[in-house]
């Protein structure tokens, strides 16, 4: 099968890592992909949001199967399109993307089906917004309705921390038109935990729990990120919690999905918070999530290519999808100043001798006039290794790590510690 992977991403390059290694995949192709991505597929120069030019190219090239990965182009209808032009693609269409695209709509959506989260309201208006604030008090939480980057959302410590976030999303357009609407939802407690679930829109298979670690620095301070690391699976999130939560939360949505013609076929991200009074959605994401992708792609012991060909089928149920004992950990190596900004362009060194015992995973680079790596982005790489203990994948990351080098680098010293 020729097979097209889109987007230019660590979590591209660990679909691609794990797409190659499939006997069904004789040719893999990764647009816009990195530096690192081009060790496994050939990269082909159209924007992972260019719908038209990614159809086109995959029709002119014959491809017999599309990843769609980010979420920008799975809201933009990029799986309709390519679906209108006969190509198989993996991932859901727009308007079961919506999910992810608009929280005003999750919530929802979890709102008429009984599906545990926040209590919240959502608001248009900025005066009403700060009223309602006040009247709540602090903790809160303020999200942007749309896509933003996984940076849309403030958990506001003070209500002056919770206005002066709706003043830059609705006033000072933040986010761009994701901001016009706002969500403000009231401050859950408890462990934060991932469950990323294949879904063909019947049957619901859920991988291994992950934890992603989003803020910038160590102890979970510092601005949000898209993600400085990430483990799996998680000690908090028991047999139990996994049996309640498929009850509760993963089959009630796709159910509900489908319910309301919204049929989601791809991956379904639940965000999970494991609240004193049980587990509470956070937020749904269409996509798997990055760097959670790393961790639990590394973990798994079945044929990708089978899964999301059955997704795609509505086959699920017939595939065996099967998992490898022990952890995993990735540990995200970042430019100097990223979240906010950052300079690009350094020379990376160490890369070989930390591929001899973790798998690097590519997210911000290019290669140079030389074939020197360089930096190209905020998350620039993301050091993966499995273990047979979630202490010995920490320890195997942190290792690896040690190993590269490139200007102003930042990485978090406690991911898999900070809970």
């Amino acid at each position: 099968m020729k097979v097209l992977v889109v987007g230019g991403g660590g979590r591209e390059h660990a679909i691609c890592w794990k797409l190659a290694q499939s006997p069904k995949v004789t040719e893999l192709y990764c647009a816009p992909g990195n530096a690192g991505i081009a060790q496994v597929a050939r990269c082909v120069p159209v924007k992972a949001t260019d719908v038209e030019g990614m159809v086109n190219w995959a029709r002119d090239n014959a491809m017999d199967f599309v990843v769609v990965a980010p979420d920008d182009p799975l809201a933009m209808g990029m799986v309709d399109a390519l679906e209108a032009a006969g190509i198989p693609a993996f991932g859901p269409r727009a308007n079961a993307a919506v999910v992810e695209a608009s929280k005003a709509f999750s919530k929802g959506l979890m709102k008429k089906y009984g599906i545990p989260t926040a209590r919240y309201e959502t608001f248009t208006d900025l005066e009403a917004a700060l009223a309602y604030v006040r009247a709540q008090g602090a903790p809160i939480v303020v999200k942007a309705d749309g896509l933003a980057l996984g940076k849309g959302v403030t958990v506001a410590a003070t209500v002056a921390e919770a206005e002066q976030a709706l003043r830059e999303m609705m006033e000072g357009r933040k986010f761009g038109d994701s901001g016009s609407t706002v969500v403000i939802e009231e401050c859950m407690t408890g462990p934060e935990v991932t469950v990323l679930a294949f879904t063909d829109g019947k049957t619901i298979v859920p991988m291994p729990s992950s934890q992603d670690h989003k803020r910038a620095f160590d102890g979970n301070r510092g601005p949000n990120t898209g993600g400085m690391g990430a483990i799996s699976p998680v000690p908090v999130y028991t047999p139990e919690l996994a049996r309640r939560c498929m009850d509760e939360i993963f089959r009630p949505t796709v159910d509900a999905l489908r319910a309301e013609g919204r049929t989601f076929q791809g991956v379904l991200y639940f965000g999970l918070m494991l609240t004193p009074d049980g587990p509470r959605v956070v937020e749904y994401n269409a996509r798997f999530g990055d760097p959670e992708c790393q961790v639990v792609l590394s973990l798994l012991d079945t044929d990708l290519m089978d899964i999301l060909q059955a997704c795609v089928d509505g086959t699920l149920d017939r595939v065996d999808v099967r998992w490898k004992k022990g952890a995993a950990c990735v540990v995200v190596l970042a430019s100097g100043g990223y979240p906010v900004s950052y300079e690009k362009g350094f020379p990376i060194s160490g890369l070989d001798e930390a591929g001899k015992t973790a798998t690097v995973f590519h997210a911000g680079t290019r290669l140079d006039e030389q074939g020197r790596y360089l930096t190209d982005g905020g998350r620039v790489l993301g050091v993966t290794a499995t273990g047979d203990t979630l202490d010995g994948a920490i320890g195997a990351a942190y290792g690896a790590a040690r190993h590269i080098s490139f200007e102003k680098m930042h990485f978090r010293t406690d991911i898999g510690r900070a809970f």
